[in-house]
């Protein structure tokens, strides 16, 4: 089978002369791009090149990352997203999704193409108007439209807390400590979409890196000032690679997983996967110098050569130099079980394996690329699931796709027992809807009912492994569960969770569908293939696997 990342490597020498320097004026992110919870986010195509190397991208408010949408406790979002992508080598219609917002009441504004809304078509605009009513933490927005946000289409939101129970800990918290972890690709994703196996290109921490045989393109750097203690909000923006993050020479002190407060907690490194956030603290107690900020994907043989995975701390007064720190072994690195929950702690219903009104047990298996849950893998219907719902579906049995549709019943204790039956690991487990108790933690043979840590995103995973978690049934609607490798999304590793005693539950939610909304799927299916975008992308992949002498049929997935 190809190994996808010697084919890009390749590619990259291909394209020798897209290699830019930085001193061209082509977008770039500073931390300081924040935007409040009521503005206009324009979705367009811009050429970056974040790492050195130029492509087109799509973008929210033409920068990678996108804008950081930042609120206070209480506000109310208003977001309103505005298509204008024009390269039709990339997919042309768009959705975002909140990730980490619950959407109470509002489902149609979760931003998941063919489950809670239909793409938002080119030239098109949506608005998402929702509460997150008491939430605080670190959460991020993205395409959720296949692949889209390997583009590029992804962001940080921040609800700051006036009132945050843990602000004795630090000193600074503002948009200068938000740190994203990416991954970058030089193919665009509609074409890397046929590839049997995706590896990324580079690692780009708050936008910027560096390649492997690339130039010493500009490095992120975070400032920070002896004495004073800074909030970092770490958040993985990945398609696919998770992270060891580590900051040489400090500690660091953990106090949110997922928007979910957490006991403090000191380690010395930790494990981010793709969708995960943290907010931990750095205090700034070295000499003045500077330091490096080490974000290594889980890619076999990745290093830190040459800047690669890589930022700077520096400290105020030191010289803008690149670090010369060395990375020593973690002796006090994050494991999950070590995470409890500060505010209402506890797993809800009979502590006891088993116990919960619905139990569920979910086995993940792979065939031929495809990841199926249970015998199926999900296949996203024509007609989203939400709109489904509200044209009338009476039983959950009605509901498609068929096999990937759970029913559960509102106001009920629900837990989850996911297996890992395939030989990767791990995956990036989401509930949309919902923060849950991870009453057992993948590789961790105990269970913890009394006091487990809160989350959005789980591991589960290597293989034959399981983690269980459980939340309750007190959102009504339509929510995904699902991988957030992209890549194992778009292969079929989700299902829908549908929470309702009757459709009519979801049916009769207050203000849930805007009339904008309704429109949505009628213009998205008028759209004409070369509307769409990303029209010769298997032949654009047949191309590139056939210019390097590789097998078509194990290389690239069936055309269909």
């Amino acid at each position: 089978m190809l190994i996808l990342s010697f084919l890009l490597l390749l590619l990259h020498l291909a394209h020798a002369a897209s290699i830019i320097s930085r001193s061209h004026s082509y977008p770039l992110n500073s931390p300081s791009i924040m935007v409040g919870p009521e503005t206009d986010l324009i979705i367009a195509n811009e050429f970056i090149a974040p790492d050195g190397l130029k492509r087109s991208a799509t973008l929210a408010g033409g920068t990678f990352p996108g804008p950081i949408i930042a609120a206070q406790k209480g506000d109310r979002f208003a977001i309103n997203v505005v298509n204008k992508l024009t390269d039709d080598s990339m997919f042309k219609s768009t959705s975002v999704h909140w990730h980490g917002i619950f959407q109470n009441g509002t489902n149609s504004a979760d931003g998941v193409a063919f489950v809670t809304q239909c793409p938002i078509a080119q030239n098109d605009s949506f608005l998402y108007s929702f509460e997150a009513q008491n939430q605080t933490g670190t959460y991020w927005y993205h395409s959720h439209y296949s692949t889209q946000q390997c583009d590029g289409l992804r962001g940080a939101l921040i609800i700051y807390d006036p009132e945050d129970p843990l602000s004795y800990l630090y000193d600074v918290d503002d948009e200068t400590t938000v740190i994203t972890l990416a991954d970058w690709y030089h193919v665009v994703a509609p074409v890397l979409n046929h590839f049997v196996g995706v590896v990324n290109n580079s690692t780009l921490i708050n936008g910027l890196g560096r390649y492997q045989g690339g130039p010493n393109s500009e490095l992120a750097v975070v400032n920070v000032e002896y004495g004073k203690r800074y909030r970092l909000r770490l958040i993985a923006i990945s398609c696919a690679p998770n992270f060891a993050f580590s900051i040489d020479n400090h500690n660091l002190t953990v106090i949110e997983a997922d928007g979910e407060l957490t006991e403090p907690l000191l380690v010395d490194s930790l494990q981010i996967l793709p969708g995960q956030r943290y907010s931990a603290v750095l205090n700034a107690n070295q000499p003045v110098d500077n330091y490096w900020i080490r974000a290594l994907p889980n890619i076999p043989n990745d290093d830190f050569d040459a800047g690669q995975n890589s930022a700077i701390l520096r400290y105020k007064g030191a010289p803008i130099t690149e670090p010369t720190t060395n990375q020593t072994d973690s002796i006090i690195p994050l494991i999950e079980t070590n995470l409890h929950a500060l505010i209402n702690p506890g797993a809800p219903g009979v502590p006891e394996y088993g116990k919960a009104d619905i139990n569920l047990m979910m086995v993940v298996n792979k065939t031929n690329g495809l990841f199926y849950i249970n015998g199926f893998a999900f296949n996203p219907p024509s007609v989203p699931v939400l709109l489904q719902i509200l044209s009338g579906a009476q039983n959950a049995t009605d509901l498609l796709p068929h096999g990937s549709v759970y029913a559960l019943e509102t106001n009920k204790v629900v837990e989850l027992t996911m297996i890992n039956g395939e030989n990767f690991g791990p995956h990036p487990i989401h509930l949309h809807g919902h923060s849950f108790d991870v009453v057992q933690s993948t590789g961790n043979s105990s269970f913890n009912y009394f006091n487990p840590v809160r989350r959005d995103v789980v591991a589960v995973g290597p293989q034959d492994q399981q983690m269980v978690i459980r939340w309750v049934t007190d959102n009504s609607g339509p929510w995904l569960l699902h991988c957030h490798i992209d890549w194992h999304l778009k292969n079929g590793f989700a299902v829908v969770m549908a929470e309702f005693t009757s459709p009519s539950d979801t049916q009769k939610q207050p203000n849930i569908i805007p009339n904008a909304w309704q429109n949505l799927c009628p213009i998205f299916n008028s759209l004409s293939p070369n509307q769409l975008g990303a029209e010769d992308s298997y032949q654009e992949a047949e191309n590139v696997a056939i210019a390097y002498g590789e097998n078509i049929t194990q290389v690239l997935f069936p055309n269909t």
